[in-house]
Parts: structure tokens; sequence; C-alpha cells
């Protein structure tokens, strides 16, 4: 498929929908933390295990459930792992205690583990490699949609009916998303059967760990979604205390700032034609880093212009590096895809938690050191990748 071509727009808003329902499930709780905290009586880093178990049972998954892809098909696989995901979101409102709702987002972050790579191999496989950039952005600005629209909607169904209605309606939206995916999302015409075998698993994997390029592009994902995953932990405490004192409705709405993230990912195939991948990859790091150094001003203004430049740095640059992660993987994608979003929700797990951590010991300050280390790590990473083809081209 190719844009303008047939099927084309129908699998674009299919995907874009289930990233919709992917990212507004994984982090349904984010926004929410200061009211499981209260009603809980649990403290910030306690509450932020209902977002890092979401994301922490991806990443344990998504391999296994990319091998599944792998035998069964992309399209099942996702059908599947949206279904179960649903019905996970339906209970979540119900959970009477920490450890019961902890457990509850582990079993849906285990479940949404069959949409990343199944999604990106789908689109491997399906779309012609020059649209490969743009439609993999497509999927990527549907999770920021998705991860916007969760957190306003349950900010202001929380702010009038508590927490629990708020993720109860999460599930509902994420029901509809889900009825519209299966039925628009066309069968693939590209797809082949592998093996289900443990050893041949472990070699296809074995493999793309062994890729250097691979590497990198798994731990650039990794340290991005650090960065992420510990700001959007955080920020709901940040602004409804001092000197803010925001009230929970109006903290959901500063997720609207994830718009900039669906346009910042949509244009990752024309930033990567205009400034190569590794030009992309280090204009996504500095702006990441630009807005976490504004964030730290006392003034809501400087917060939300550092919250734009953080989104979009961050969905810029993970649009990029996945999408170079199909390209390059010529056989196995979906495991290709899976340990790339395996690293990837490691980031978030350790990015939530770590973030959280350090804003208990020293405020947004240290939440923002977190996600500069992180930044640190991706320029230096890229300028490796650099040095490597300086190198290859030479030898060549």
């Amino acid at each position: 498929m190719a844009p303008g071509g047939p099927g084309y727009r129908r699998m674009s808003f299919a995907l874009f929908l289930a990233g919709v329902a992917t990212f507004a499930l994984l982090y349904s709780t984010q926004a929410l933390l200061p009211l499981i905290s209260g009603d809980l009586g649990v403290t910030a880093s306690e509450a932020s295990w209902t977002v890092a178990a979401s994301t922490g049972g991806l990443a344990l998954f998504v391999i296994p459930m990319s091998a599944l892809s792998e035998r069964f098909g992309r399209r099942t696989v996702m059908t599947a792992s949206l279904a179960v995901a649903v019905i996970v979101a339906l209970l979540v409102p119900f959970a009477g205690s920490l450890t019961t709702l902890v457990v509850l987002r582990a079993v849906q972050g285990a479940a949404l583990a069959g949409l990343p790579a199944s999604a990106t191999a789908y689109l491997a496989e399906e779309v012609r490699p020059k649209a490969l950039v743009t439609a993999i952005g497509l999927f990527v600005a549907g999770n920021s949609v998705g991860g916007m629209s969760g957190r306003v909607i349950t900010g202001w169904v929380a702010q009038e009916w508590g927490w629990r209605v708020a993720v109860g309606a999460l599930g509902v939206l994420a029901v509809a998303c889900a009825v519209a995916f299966r039925v628009l999302l066309p069968a693939p015409k590209h797809f082949t059967a592998g093996s289900l075998r443990p050893g041949v698993l472990f070699r296809v994997v074995r493999g793309h760990l062994g890729d250097p390029l691979l590497r990198r592009l798994y731990a650039i994902g990794a340290l991005f979604m650090t960065v992420f995953g510990g700001v959007y932990t955080v920020i709901g405490y940040r602004l409804t205390e001092e000197p803010f004192g925001l009230p929970q409705g109006v903290v959901g709405s500063i997720f609207l700032v994830y718009l900039v993230g669906t346009v910042s990912a949509s244009a990752a195939g024309r930033l990567v034609g205009r400034l190569g991948r590794r030009g992309a990859l280090y204009l996504g790091g500095g702006t990441t880093a630009a807005g976490l150094v504004l964030s730290l001003g006392d003034s809501l203004v400087l917060v939300l212009l550092g919250l734009v430049l953080i989104t979009a740095g961050f969905f810029a640059g993970h649009a990029v590096a996945s999408s170079a992660v199909s390209k390059t993987a010529t056989q196995g994608r979906a495991q290709a895809s899976a340990l790339y979003q395996s690293a990837y929700y490691v980031g978030s797990s350790v990015g939530s938690t770590v973030g959280a951590m350090a804003f208990h010991a020293g405020g947004w300050a240290g939440t923002v050191g977190v996600g500069l280390l992180a930044v640190v790590g991706v320029v230096g990473i890229t300028v490796l990748g650099s040095r490597a083809a300086r190198v290859a081209a030479v030898q060549v």
C-alpha cells in the first residue's frame, strides 16, 4: 500500500485508533496519581507503580507476543490483545487496594504488548518502503492522541466523579476504538507465517541484539522514554502543589500538549529526508533538553512551553528510531520491533519510578536532572553511530 492507493486510508485510520487505545489505556492512571494517592493513602512513588506496572508488563511480554504474531498473523494478535486489554480496563475501577490495582495494570500492559511490535511489522510488510516512516509516524501520532485524550478525559471526569469513574469512562472509549480497528484494518496480503519454536525465536533475537545499529536504536528509544515517563508521571503532582495549585481538571487539560507530539511524529519522515536519521535524532534530543531546562521556571507559561518542547522532541525522536528499526531489520521484523518496544517501555517504567523518586528527594529539579542525563545518553549514542558510519565508509 501507498498514500492514495487502495486501503491505505482505512489501514492508517485503523492503526491510528489502535494507537489511541494503546496509549490511553497504558497511561490511564498517570494524570490521576494525586487522586489515587489520596484515595488509597499511598505516596507519589508508590502510586507511580500503577504506571510502571503497565509499561513493565508490556516490556516483558512484547517479545512473546511478537512471536505469536509471526505464527498467527499481525491482525489476529492485535485484535486479541485489544480485546483482553479493554476487558481488564472495565475491571480496573473496582480495584479495592493498591496491590490489586497494580496487578490489573500489569495484566493490562501484558495484553497491550501485542499491539506495538505487530503494528510496525504489519506496516513494514504491507506499506511501500518510501512511505514507511510516514505510516509509522501516523501510528505514533495515534499514540500521542491516545495519551492526550486519556489524560484530558480522566482529568475532568475525575474532578467531578473521582478517579474510578474516570478510568471506567476511558475503558468504554477503548472498547469503541477496538471495534472500529477490527472492522477497518485490511487483511494482510504479504504476511508469511513463521515458526513458534523457541530455538528459532532465540536465534532471531540473538541476531538482532548482535547488530550494533539496532542496539543503538533500542538504547535511544529507552532513553527518550525515560525522559517522557518521568516528566509526565510527576507533572500532575507539581501542578497541583504550590505555587500553581491547579485543580485536577485543569491538570488533565495540560496533556493537550500531546497534540504537538501528533504533529512532530507525523513530520518525522520529512525531518529524516532533510536532516538524515542522526540529524533528526540530534534535533529531537536538543529540543527535549531545552524543554526540560525551561520547565524549571516557576512561571506556568515556562512550564507549559517546556512541556511543548519535551513532547515535540520525544515524539519526533521516537518515530525516527522506531521506523529505523523496521527498515534495518530484513527478517524477523516483529522481533526487531518487539525488542525496540521492550527497551522503550523499560525506559518508561524506569522513568516513571526513578522520576517519582527524584521528585520525592529533590523536587522537580530532581526529575529534570534524571531527564537531562537520559538526553545526554541519546546524544552520546548518536555520536557513536556517526563515528561508526564514518569508519564503515572508509573501510568500504
